[in-house]
């Protein structure tokens, strides 16, 4: 198949039981779970896990993660990329087989419904080749007409994330919101009818690269040539033709390892029920190019300790975390007033935002400055996950300051928590 080809080449796909179909069901409906029930959970009054991207905030698990926690997000990207270069490394692309969304959606609801409507390969196969008829309108029209269904429900739940899944599927989400889940929907459906395996093959990026992060020595599914070959004649393969009949890849497995390989194994359970007939041992399986299992190598051990040092980081940056974080910045288009009693008058903005899901009670002070030195600043209160941004006055009596500029820190305290933000004081001087 290229990318330059002019006729979709398709790809029909058999229907298999076994093992690691199992395997697949499992995972399937636990990446689904999570997958469909996140959205309508909440923890302090929010979502356990939301991307609020017009906001600005990151709702995880009871934590609100805002653009100052930038390092933190870095370090939580950082090791997720390791961590998929070091599963990668060891278990090549079982990721691909039994995690990855388009994977799950494809064995789980897509092909099951193709085969609802159409029947097993061969009856698809004969169906399309022959004229249009009733029967085959209603047959696609049904199945069609089920992945446009599933594809508004995936796209609603994805939007999900992004948005308040109660307002979403209430009626009353956003306009953008229900924007973003039309345009999800018609590029699902155009997945879920066409397009298929062609996104493993042309368009995943991690398709792209695994081949780079993966050796010799990384698992895959591979075949047995030494006691297959040849075939119909000593070797124990009778060519069957089974394998590639399953593979939702369209590809061969006994012509080698490919890169369009998923290794979902659909084909080791294929072989395995043909060669349980014959009383023989499988000749399709999970195994390494090499034919040795090495898990501890320079490659996975300098995954590992990378993925060790990022945890540590990432633990110490949390536990270090203020429940409360901001900025102070001097008021727009001013430097310092002098009031009619002489004293020196500087005004800032502080923007606070609360990282907790619970309402916190915040006092304002200064240091660095005169102990005469008034602050005038309403008390903060902050409920979960809220901004505000509220002025702050600092007066210094005449004659106690000798430069035209101190600097100071804007100190934000409650009951357990206390945060220092620098800033300066700016004055005639002398």
């Amino acid at each position: 198949m290229s990318l330059i080809d002019t006729a979709r080449t398709w790809v029909y796909t058999a229907s298999v039981k076994g093992r690691f179909q199992r395997y697949h069901r499992w995972s399937g409906a636990l990446l689904q779970a999570f997958f469909f029930v996140t959205p309508w959970v909440s923890v302090g009054g929010h979502p356990a896990v939301q991307i609020d991207i017009p906001g600005r905030r990151l709702y995880a698990l009871g934590s609100v993660f805002t653009p100052t926690d930038t390092l933190l997000l870095a370090i939580m990207g950082l090791f997720s990329a390791f961590a998929l270069f070091l599963f990668t490394a060891v278990y090549g692309r079982l990721w691909c087989g039994y995690a990855c969304p388009q994977t799950v959606f494809l064995e789980e609801w897509v092909r099951p419904i193709e085969k609802f409507f159409e029947g097993e390969r061969g009856v698809r196969m004969a169906r399309d080749k022959g004229p249009l008829t009733v029967d085959k309108a209603w047959r696609k029209a049904g199945k069609w007409g089920s992945y446009l269904v599933l594809s508004a429900i995936v796209a609603l739940t994805f939007v999900s994330w992004f948005s308040g899944a109660r307002d979403l599927w209430s009626g009353s989400g956003t306009f953008l919101g229900y924007s973003m889940t039309a345009a999800f929907t018609a590029l699902m459906f155009w997945n879920f009818a066409w397009f298929r395996e062609q996104f493993c093959n042309f368009l995943c990026p991690y398709a792209r690269f695994q081949g780079v992060l993966s050796d010799e020595k990384s698992l895959v599914v591979t075949y047995d040539e030494t006691r297959g070959e040849p075939r119909k004649g000593s070797g124990a393969c009778i060519d069957c033709g089974k394998c590639v009949a399953v593979c939702p890849q369209g590809i061969d497995i006994r012509t080698g390892f490919q890169l369009e390989c998923i290794a979902c194994a659909r084909c080791v359970d294929a072989c395995q029920i043909v060669m349980d007939k014959r009383g023989e041992p499988n000749l399709i399986g999970y195994g390494t190019l090499s034919g040795k299992r090495d898990v501890f190598r320079p490659r996975t051990l300098v995954y590992a300790s990378l993925l060790t040092g990022l945890a540590i980081a990432f633990i110490t940056v949390l536990v270090t975390r203020h429940s409360v974080d901001g900025f102070v910045v001097r008021a727009p288009g001013t430097t310092y007033t002098t009031d009619e009693n002489g004293w020196i008058r500087n005004t800032y903005l502080l923007r606070l935002t609360n990282h907790d899901n619970h309402t916190e009670h915040w006092d304002v002070t200064v240091s660095g400055l005169p102990e005469t030195t008034e602050v005038l600043a309403p008390a903060i209160t902050l409920e979960g996950a809220q901004t505000v941004t509220v002025p702050v006055v600092v007066r210094v009596p005449p004659g106690h300051l000798s430069a035209q500029s101190v600097p100071l820190s804007v100190v934000v305290h409650s009951h357990d928590d206390e945060l220092s933000l620098s800033a300066t004081f700016m004055s005639e001087g002398g």
